[in-house]
């Protein structure tokens, strides 16, 4: 048994150890000290990656380190998902995720291999997609209002094209529906670029697209662009009306890139991480650049991210459920 001086010499060793742990305000304070990754589900080149690259490189800057863009492309976000939520919360990890993958998808699939809300720390909102609604030009309607009121006098005659079931663009013509009463059949594509086509090609009366994508053929007259999808009118585009004027109640569902953490991030990281992001989207470079990609920048704090991923999920709840749409995979 240690004697009585040594177990003092123990005791005041401890106290003098206990007395250099590294605190986490000192923590905080030296972050960061190494590269810090951030993955992404989106391909090589793509648009999706190309907007996530804009953003890391002055984030990089204000950081003093690294922030490697890691392409993590698969199962429609669950690897690059899985990943960050399995890993350690020091803010080395972090991930530029889709509402897709953070709100839509527990709606979509049967199955879940991480909870959207308890794994993940939301950061920051980075950019939300302006989305329109195009029709034929050979379709007998000039804006929304007519575009209702020929829907509900002529039931199931009106079509519209989106990327998908379940999609963003397939909730928004459920909801217009719902709120409306109006009659339309939805038609899911692989893509919503061939859902343009062919409503250029007058081969389907409606469409959902992205504003960057439609821009094209709505300046070349071989679509109408009648209103956007969003709360408010766009300054891209303040001559089209937003969905909400003509169709009342009407929520826009979710469509952004955010920037997400492992669950339980400290909150001395998350503050530093969150002022970083929102400097780095307030760069007047950046956002040219991302405004050159038809995008709208956003910058949200941590709990404005989080009470809008809950007020969404929310939203989507009601429509999924209205409309009785069911699982995919």
């Amino acid at each position: 048994m240690p004697s009585l001086s040594r177990r003092l010499r123990l005791a005041i060793g401890a106290s003098l150890f206990a007395g250099f742990t590294i605190s986490p305000v000192a923590q905080a304070q030296a972050y960061p000290a190494k590269p810090v990754r951030m993955l992404t589900q989106f391909i090589p080149g793509s648009s999706g990656d190309t907007l996530v690259r804009i953003f890391a490189q002055p984030l990089s800057e204000l950081m003093g380190q690294t922030v490697i863009v890691e392409n993590q492309a698969g199962a429609g976000g669950v690897v690059a998902a899985q990943q960050v939520a399995r890993s350690a919360p020091d803010g080395y990890t972090l991930m530029a995720g889709t509402s897709a993958t953070q709100v839509i998808r527990r709606f979509m699939s049967r199955t879940m291999p991480f909870d959207p809300v308890k794994d993940f720390t939301p950061i920051s909102q980075l950019i939300q997609s302006v989305t329109t609604i195009v029709v034929a030009p050979s379709l007998p309607v000039k804006n929304l209002k007519e575009l209702i009121d020929y829907a509900r006098a002529n039931p199931g005659k009106i079509a519209y094209g989106t990327s998908g079931v379940g999609s963003e663009h397939h909730l928004s013509g459920e909801q217009i529906a719902q709120l409306t009463g109006a009659q339309m059949v939805h038609i899911p594509y692989k893509g919503s670029l061939q859902a343009l086509l062919d409503v250029a090609g007058d081969r389907l009366p409606m469409a959902f697209s992205i504003l960057s994508v439609a821009l094209p053929q709505v300046k070349t007259g071989k679509v109408k662009l009648i209103a956007v999808v969003r709360e408010t009118r766009s300054e891209r585009i303040p001559d089209v009306p937003a969905l909400p004027e003509a169709v009342a109640g009407f929520e826009p569902p979710p469509s952004w890139t955010g920037l997400l953490g492992p669950a339980n991030l400290p909150a001395a990281i998350l503050s530093r991480i969150s002022a970083d992001t929102i400097r780095a989207l307030n760069r007047q470079d950046t956002r040219q650049k991302l405004d050159a990609q038809g995008l709208d920048v956003v910058g949200s704090t941590p709990e404005e991210f989080a009470l809008l991923i809950r007020r969404q999920t929310d939203l989507v709840a009601r429509i999924v459920k209205g409309a009785g749409i069911q699982p995919t995979e």
